[in-house]
């Protein structure tokens, strides 16, 4: 059996040899289709990729950003009550930090005394402007009267030197007529023809007549005297009637000015109320915005003096993405390209967003110290253009707030 057993096993031998000459082509063509197939996918990726690259763009270079509210006060006091602790979360008015009011309601109180104070003169001068120009009004109707008058006393007293002169003439006649009476009976007395007593009448007559000429001319003196203050009384009126008209309207003025002055005033006071309430008010500071307080620096019993930095308030609502790409993948960018935006803290967590900016200039152009190319040795480096990128659907893709100022974000612009 052993022996029949081994020409058995030398008989299948040669077979055997056979094939395994016969498997080794088999397996090297199966090699080679499988290196065939490695290649072709490989390929293919690298061409899915350079044909993806010409339809977008992205860097790693990004990052969210938004605006930070730093919260300081305006008015000078010591802090009595702060109500807020560091990454708390605020609602826009919400009340921050209170200072002491009691030095602001003074301030108050005291502008509110004198806007009463101003609005009082106010009135005074506003009613008497009417009464100022009634009362000039009047002086000057009076004026105008008092000139009539004089007119007519100067008129009347011509008229009285008039009347006078005409009784002078009369006495001259009746003392030349009692004259020539005396010189006729002279003769006539001496001769016994009349009595004496008739021609001591008739000198008597003479010497009354005479004294009645003095008198007239007296009374004309006297008229004439009365004509003279009967002018300078017409002189006065005309005076002091040509000063009222001319006076009477700047009076009115003066008054009206006074009037405007006092309405500034009251507006003047009115300002500093205003002010004194605004002041009042800024001891209560209240958040700008909805976020997230930061960096609070402000404690109970602190004094504060004016723009002091409170805290900081991060708001989430209003965010948006800085990127930094290279000059050589923005030819083809532009605003209105809708983004991709992976964000690294949370998980590859994809938002939405388009681009709204392309910088003005780069990066390192608006750098504290710019380089300056023209001195030592040029160096071509590939520079970096801000490109701004806002969210589209924040509310919707953020409602738990997640995103935070600084987050890195890798986006995908969509450049075709």
């Amino acid at each position: 059996m052993t022996e029949q057993a081994e020409q058995e096993q030398t008989a299948k031998s040669p077979n055997n040899g056979s094939g395994a000459e016969s498997d080794a082509p088999e397996k090297a063509s199966g090699r080679k289709f499988i290196i065939i197939a490695v290649v072709l996918v490989l390929a293919v990726a690298a061409g899915f990729f350079y044909w993806r690259s010409t339809f977008s763009e992205d860097t790693d270079d990004a990052q969210v950003d938004g605006d930070l509210y730093q919260v300081s006060s305006r008015v000078a006091g010591q802090v009595v009550k702060v109500y807020v602790e560091d990454n708390q979360t605020v609602q826009a008015g919400q009340l921050l930090v209170e200072v002491d009011p009691k030095d602001y309601q003074v301030a108050l109180a005291q502008a509110e005394a004198n806007l009463a104070s101003a609005e009082a003169q106010y009135t005074q001068a506003t009613v008497n402007v009417p009464i100022t120009r009634i009362t000039t009004g009047t002086t000057v109707t009076s004026s105008r009267f008092d000139v009539r008058g004089s007119s007519a006393s100067v008129v009347q007293a011509q008229k009285q030197v008039e009347v006078n002169q005409a009784r002078v003439d009369q006495a001259k006649a009746n003392a030349e007529k009692s004259r020539l009476d005396v010189e006729r009976y002279t003769p006539l007395v001496q001769k016994d023809v009349i009595s004496k007593q008739q021609f001591d009448a008739a000198v008597a007559s003479a010497a009354a007549t005479r004294a009645s000429v003095l008198e007239a001319e007296a009374g004309v003196l006297s008229a004439q005297e009365q004509v003279r203050q009967a002018q300078q009384r017409l002189a006065q009126s005309n005076a002091a009637a040509q000063q009222a008209i001319s006076n009477g309207p700047s009076q009115v003025k003066a008054q009206q000015a006074a009037a405007a002055a006092a309405a500034a005033e009251v507006k003047q006071s009115q300002a500093k109320v205003d002010q004194a309430k605004l002041n009042l008010s800024y001891t209560k500071i209240v958040a700008p915005v909805t976020g997230i307080v930061n960096k609070k620096n402000v404690q109970v019993g602190g004094n504060l003096s004016i723009g002091q930095d409170l805290l900081t308030v991060i708001p989430l609502n209003n965010l948006w993405v800085t990127a930094n790409f290279k000059e050589t993948q923005i030819e083809k960018m532009h605003s209105g390209q809708e983004v991709t935006l992976k964000i690294d803290a949370l998980g590859g967590r994809k938002f939405h967003g388009k681009v709204t900016q392309i910088g003005g200039a780069t990066g390192s152009k608006l750098s504290l110290f710019p380089p300056e190319n023209a001195t030592g040795n040029y160096v071509k480096v590939v520079q970096r253009i801000p490109v701004r990128i806002d969210f589209t659907n924040l509310q919707d893709e953020n409602k738990d707030l997640a995103l935070r100022p600084g987050y890195s974000v890798t986006p995908d612009v969509g450049v075709k």
